[in-house]
């Protein structure tokens, strides 16, 4: 009897869960940086050993939303909550957080029938009264089976496979044994690019760059993309362009190379930035990017 199930990644922004999700995938398919709130969309990786396919779905951080873009990054968290056949949240002990984030976790998990892990990532960093400290509260309020991780190391991502294997429910897998990802690659490489913005800018520039693929175009030899960025402010176009261009010749010639990498092949990467005036706040402009507004959201 084979089983399969979708495994929810739930947690605080920065605890991990892309880092969790690549490192039991065993390749790198969401983007992962030092920045909290680098998931914007909801990644779906596919895994598929022996009898079980797992079918991770990973979200983006819990917090208190302050604009449109937020509030529907919320909503992707717990629409994935509500698919999930098992629950993991995933806690980091280094950097515990406010005590509201704890509480919206544990009302986030209220909300599913589904088995509950909690993991505790880091492990390779964080002291052991922490560990236990996060233990006892996931024991007590959330009624979870704990695992220590290190997603980074690797150190416990097979034992905590084991453990999900057990919770999946018995039925046929519902994608091909081979497949890695439901998303097209357009998806992939956009994220690549906002990676790299990530990466490369500082403070309010990363949070206001989205990125989308206008064109993907195979001609035998070399893959053309174009990318377009779009941003809030006529500023912030400035600095993503730089001196005479600089700035995005440079963003663009790392970001290939990651596209590459990902692709395994070569392609010519095209780079346009374009202002979309204050777009995390409007609702028609988040929906021409291809976000998800909450109905019940009466933003204009």
């Amino acid at each position: 009897m084979t089983r399969a199930g979708y495994v929810t990644l739930l947690g605080q922004a920065n605890a991990g869960k892309s880092t969790l999700m690549n490192a039991m995938l065993g390749q790198a398919l969401s983007i992962v940086t030092a920045r909290p709130q680098t998931t914007w969309r909801r990644v779906t990786g596919l895994l598929s050993r022996g009898g079980a396919q797992f079918i991770f779905l990973d979200t983006p951080g819990l917090l208190e939303p302050r604009d449109l873009l937020q509030r529907s990054l919320l909503a992707q968290a717990l629409e994935a909550l509500r698919e999930a056949d098992v629950l993991v949240v995933v806690l980091d002990p280094v950097e515990r957080g406010r005590p509201e984030l704890r509480e919206r976790i544990r009302e986030a998990v209220q909300k599913s029938a589904a088995p509950v892990v909690l993991v505790l990532n880091k492990m390779d960093a964080a002291t052991e009264e922490a560990m236990e400290r996060e233990e006892a509260w996931a024991r007590d309020v959330l009624k979870a089976r704990v695992h220590r991780v290190s997603a980074l190391t690797g150190e416990g991502v097979a034992e905590l496979l084991d453990t999900l294997e057990a919770l999946l429910p018995q039925g046929p897998f519902l994608y091909p044994a081979d497949d890695v990802a439901t998303d097209p690659v357009r998806f992939f490489v956009a994220e690549r690019v906002r990676e790299t913005v990530m990466e490369r800018y500082r403070d309010e520039i990363p949070y206001s760059v989205f990125a989308q693929v206008e064109e993907y175009r195979e001609d035998g030899r070399k893959t053309y993309i174009q990318v377009t960025l779009y941003v809030e402010r006529a500023s912030q176009k400035g600095i993503l362009i730089g001196n005479k261009g600089e700035a995005i010749r440079a963003l663009g010639r790392e970001a290939r190379e990651k596209i590459e990498h990902f692709l395994g092949e070569e392609v010519y990467l095209d780079l346009w930035v374009k202002v979309l005036p204050g777009w995390r706040r409007k609702k028609a402009h988040l929906r021409r990017l291809g976000f998800s507004v909450p109905e019940d959201d009466v933003t204009p």
